[in-house]
């Protein structure tokens, strides 16, 4: 018991350190440096190239409204998705031609990827729809009604004046 615990703990160490050693993603334009540490979501995708349109496999991590991608998982990511600018994720085995697919849009581009396992895809599917719907605009709003009316029953609750409550 005490090693396969040990055997245990270790990996768990190791996975916790590789990941807390993770180069940050650097975005080439900006020269803004992104911490790709604790990520919401992270695992292996297969995603159409943009120019040759062969498909390699990455490692991909979702970290807010951002979704990195990298050789593998101890690398800095050579690459971003930032899901402020998408509009869809959906399945796109058609599209694409090959199972467990699905497509990241922008106004300007769609992005290919396909996960090992319809569970996966659809884990993957979920966690992005989840990042973008964070960021859009009917979101922040409504998160921010939702905010002022739970503010506002609060208040009109403590309020010595209101017959309902005293």
């Amino acid at each position: 018991v005490g090693f396969k615990t040990y055997l245990a703990h270790s990996h768990k160490l190791a996975t916790n350190m590789n990941r807390l050693l993770r180069p940050p993603y650097v975005d080439q334009n900006t020269n803004i440096h992104y911490d790709t540490t604790n990520a919401e979501f992270e695992g292996y995708l297969t995603k159409e190239s943009m120019w040759l349109k062969d498909w390699r496999r990455r490692y991909f991590i979702l970290k807010g409204s951002k979704l990195f991608f990298a050789k593998n998982e101890y690398v800095a990511p050579h690459g971003m998705i930032d899901l402020s600018l998408c509009t869809t994720v959906k399945s796109a085995d058609l599209k694409s031609r090959k199972r467990n697919s699905f497509e990241i849009s922008t106004a300007d581009t769609t992005f290919l990827l396909y996960a090992d396992t319809e569970k996966e895809k659809d884990d993957w599917i979920g966690s992005v729809g989840r990042a973008i719907v964070r960021c859009s605009n009917t979101y922040t709003r409504e998160q921010n009604a939702n905010e002022e009316e739970e503010d506002d029953e609060s208040s009109f609750e403590d309020d010595p004046n209101n017959p309902y409550f005293n």
